[in-house]
């Protein structure tokens, strides 16, 4: 195998940014577009708190993916 192919599935910047937002903004909107929603009367705002939620789930599931690459890797980034 090629010597200077990365272990990991994505960079360690990205990493760091996606690991930010599915972990802590995207849940935070959710939990906010959640609460204050109905009160302002918004419509579909479970539609809009579950595609929040599946959309940090998904990220969770990428940056997991790639965390678990770099780990049987033996990656130090």
């Amino acid at each position: 195998m090629n010597e200077n192919v990365p272990k990991w599935l994505i960079p360690g910047r990205v990493y760091d940014v996606l690991k930010w937002g599915g972990l802590l903004v995207l849940p935070t909107c959710a939990w906010l577009f959640g609460t204050v929603g109905p009160a302002w009367g918004w419509e579909d705002v479970d539609a809009v708190v579950l595609t929040l939620n599946a959309a940090g789930t998904a990220i969770g599931a990428v940056i997991g993916a790639s965390a678990i690459s770099a780990w049987k890797g033996g990656a130090d980034d």
